[in-house]
């Protein structure tokens, strides 16, 4: 019985250092992280060094641009999603081609743009211009499906 007490306490304290050890580690991981946030959802920690996912704007940040009645192109997408995943190496090469600013907005991580933007799936696109919605492009797409998008609702 002694034996079994202690090969119990063992085990307890395996996870209870592993879970110790993953704590940390993902609070090292989210140190400084562009979203302002002390936590994080793994699928977005994966995602922290990607040179395709460095472009973030914030709720904030969003909110007084279109306040200002400012113009932005805004790709939606969640840090989780297996089509954003697919077309974010393609989309954001596209976008610096063709000197627009894509900025991006994680709804895995702000909930609320959702709802405040009607996003339904991502990746969705969205142009605003004076503040207010343009031109919205919903779901991965070809190369050329992008490039005609920004081409005619971003450069026109």
């Amino acid at each position: 019985m002694k034996k079994l007490a202690i090969f119990g306490s063992i085990i307890v304290l395996l996870f209870v250092a592993i879970a110790v050890v993953t704590n940390l580690s993902q609070k090292q991981q989210v140190e400084g992280n562009p979203f302002g946030k002390e936590t994080l959802d793994p699928t977005t920690i994966e995602l922290l060094d990607d040179p395709n996912y460095q472009n973030v704007i914030l709720p904030d940040e969003l909110e007084d641009i279109l306040a200002g009645e400012g113009e932005a192109t805004v790709y939606f997408y969640a840090s989780d999603c297996p089509y954003c995943k697919e077309a974010t190496p393609r989309l954001v090469p596209i976008a610096e081609d063709l000197g627009i600013d894509l900025v991006q907005y994680n709804v895995k991580e702000f909930q609320q743009g959702w709802n405040d933007y009607n996003i339904e799936s991502t990746p969705t696109i969205i142009h605003f211009e004076n503040g207010e919605e343009v031109a919205r492009l919903v779901g991965s797409h070809s190369d050329e499906g992008f490039t005609l998008f920004l081409e005619e609702n971003v450069l026109d």
